[in-house]
């Protein structure tokens, strides 16, 4: 058996239902990295700072998943354009080289990368061209740090007025001037209002957790088939498609599980993880991976 040297996990909590491990491991099996191993750790917000604290310099870096993606930001340097922009982060990598027995942690948002690239990538295969697909109008439904990044990619994809549903609409004011500050137009609306909203959407990303929408998925049974002509992203992928995913597609409509997102978000923390530029990742490394997670899904 390969001896371990290089380690790197996903943290969360809850976390046991994870499938960045398969990720990451597939990964590092494609890229020849024997001694490479990636695993999952509960771990909370409170808990977080001594988790850190007691890792050694055979760690380089860690995926962080509700409700780490704020918790994460007092503790290290945010080094890409999303992580500055957003004060969120997804990805944590780690720099010994000062010897200091602490490691400078680099922090870097991948979720806004991934959510573009899931959403393109099924418009492109429905025969569409992005701009050819959006009108302008998107929703995503959600107050936490995911909705914070999925504002940010609909910001890439021309979209000009975001909607943002949520449970506790007084929270989701909170992102109102994320989205201003991209140039998009923005409203608040509560969560009983997403079906009637819904139909004059483009592109619309769900991030809240497995089950919460299922209500939402009921209501959309009263629309009329082909009544929503817009693209679903629900980040959710357990279960399997989710209930929200099922109804959507009922109506006529194309939607992606969250699947899709992880596998292109998980891309670039691969690639920071274990210093290989991006141009030196495997060829086809996404298709691999995806073989994997269909596998297991």
């Amino acid at each position: 058996m390969t001896e371990i040297r290089h380690r790197a996990a996903v943290l969360g909590s809850p976390i046991a239902h994870s499938l960045s491990p398969l990720i990451h491991n597939t990964a590092y099996k494609a890229m020849g990295l024997e001694d490479w191993f990636y695993d999952s750790h509960d771990v909370d917000e409170h808990s977080l700072a001594d988790f850190i604290s007691e890792l050694d310099s055979s760690w380089h870096g860690l995926s962080l998943t509700m409700p780490l993606k704020k918790a994460i930001m007092p503790m290290g340097e945010p080094s890409n354009r999303w992580a500055e922009k957003l004060d969120v982060a997804n990805t944590a990598v780690f720099d010994w080289s000062r010897g200091s027995g602490m490691p400078v942690i680099r922090l870097y948002n991948t979720d806004v990368a991934g959510i573009n690239l899931a959403l393109t990538n099924v418009l492109k295969h429905g025969g569409r061209t992005v701009p050819e697909a959006l009108a302008g109008n998107g929703m995503v439904i959600g107050s936490g740090s995911t909705a914070v990044s999925a504002i940010a990619a609909l910001s890439t994809m021309q979209i000009q007025h975001v909607t943002i549903a949520a449970r506790r609409p007084e929270k989701a004011h909170a992102l109102a001037p994320v989205a201003q500050g991209f140039g998009m137009d923005v409203d608040v609306i509560a969560m009983r209002q997403i079906v009637e909203a819904v139909q004059d959407m483009n592109i619309v990303v769900s991030t809240i957790p497995a089950h919460a929408a299922d209500s939402t998925a009921m209501s959309l049974g009263r629309l009329a088939k082909g009544s929503v002509p817009g693209v679903l992203l629900d980040v959710v992928y357990d279960p399997r498609p989710s209930e929200l995913i099922q109804a959507w597609r009922s109506l006529g409509g194309k939607a992606i599980g969250g699947e899709e997102m992880l596998l292109y978000q998980a891309i670039p923390q691969i690639a920071y993880m274990t210093g290989t530029d991006f141009d030196r990742l495997p060829p086809n490394l996404d298709a691999t991976i995806r073989t994997a997670l269909e596998e297991v899904l």
